[in-house]
């Protein structure tokens, strides 16, 4: 909407508050929404008996505009709750009256549900009182409702005028609910969203690294101890290590060893198989699990990724500079422990660091 348009205008003057403190600017243009809806339904209804020829309908019929026209009017003076409520005595005392008059068949109680709806949203608290108010609104609604069987209409309508008020009533009760039910959940939906987009985003911090966005060791062990709780493949775990990573950013700098890092963590992800779990373990320190491979099929996978590793070349800034990883690896017995595996495989990583690093120990 166009901030300077009439609609705009008109919108902003009608969820403009009281002035009060603490209160909800959400329920005042709830309260003077609805009033608006109405008074337009007071409105048609004038309309209609009039062009039905009903004279004793019609009289009654216009002090309903007004009526709901002085609420409105009177919410810009009075306090958010003093209009709430006068809302509410104003509909139900209007209902009643529309009973009494012209029966039941009208549909007009149905507006009962409409301030049961109202005052559960208008509310955060308060639920003895939102309770005593249903349960008032549900005696009402029974003893109108066989007050109307035992009594006839004060003033009865032909079945013509009858359909058309309940066709009336009912367009403006459903109107009436859309605009509450929207007003109220429009925000907590949208809180809500935000409320799960935050715990994701937190979620996402708890459980990867923040450089290189894989899995940190923490997600790491969780992942690892479920996995093997619920073992029925074989399942391979390899530890591996930047060779020299130090002299990396000795030489050229920790800006360029970051950069090294990142690289690695995303030539993992593009060249190990779909379902590895790829985590920064510590430092240049990363463990791959490999669900569903044997010790055999993950060296391979792991001879593959170690050449294209080896391909990769990084500028120093000075000079370009190539890298390698060793690789410790061990297969799951369905038996060891994690502190056993992981201390196996670092066990293997060592080995390969004292054989003359990059290259896979298994």
């Amino acid at each position: 909407m166009k901030e300077n348009s009439v609609f705009a205008t008109i919108y902003e003057n009608i969820c403009r508050d009281t002035g009060k403190q603490n209160e909800s600017a959400k329920l005042i243009a709830a309260v003077r929404l609805l009033t608006l809806s109405m008074l337009l339904h007071s409105l048609v209804c004038c309309v209609l008996v009039s062009i039905m020829g009903h004279v004793g309908a019609l009289v009654f019929s216009m002090f309903s505009p007004v009526l709901f026209l002085a609420v409105f009017v009177l919410s810009y003076r009075w306090s958010t709750f003093v209009s709430y409520c006068i809302l509410n005595i104003c509909i139900l005392f209007w209902s009643c009256l529309n009973i009494y008059y012209f029966g039941w068949n009208i549909g007009i109680q149905h507006f009962f549900v409409v301030l049961l709806v109202f005052v559960f949203f208008c509310k955060y608290k308060h639920e003895p009182a939102k309770i005593v108010y249903s349960v008032f609104l549900l005696l009402l609604r029974l003893f109108l409702y066989y007050y109307c069987r035992s009594n006839a209409p004060s003033t009865p309508l032909d079945d013509n005028l009858t359909n058309a008020m309940q066709t009336v009533n009912t367009f403006f009760i459903f109107l009436c609910l859309g605009l509450v039910a929207y007003l109220f959940s429009s925000s907590t939906q949208e809180m809500e969203g935000k409320l799960i987009e935050y715990n994701r985003k937190l979620m996402k911090q708890a459980n990867t690294d923040t450089l290189t966005g894989l899995y940190n060791r923490r997600r790491t062990m969780e992942y690892l101890e479920n996995l093997l709780k619920a073992a029925e493949t074989q399942i391979s775990i390899c530890l591996c290590d930047i060779d020299h990573f130090k002299r990396v950013n000795d030489t050229y700098g920790h800006d360029v060893g970051d950069v090294v890092l990142k690289k690695i963590s995303e030539t993992f992800q593009k060249r190990l198989p779909p379902d590895t779990f790829i985590s920064r373990w510590g430092g240049e320190e990363f463990l791959l699990i490999f669900p569903r491979l044997n010790g055999d099929e993950a060296s391979t996978a792991l001879e593959t990724l170690r050449q294209k590793i080896r391909e990769i070349t990084f500028d120093g800034g000075f000079e370009s500079f190539t890298i390698s990883l060793t690789y410790g690896l061990v297969e799951y017995d369905y038996h060891s422990d994690i502190t056993t595996l992981l201390k196996e495989a670092d066990e293997k990583l060592y080995i390969g660091k004292e054989g003359g690093r990059d290259r896979i120990v298994f």
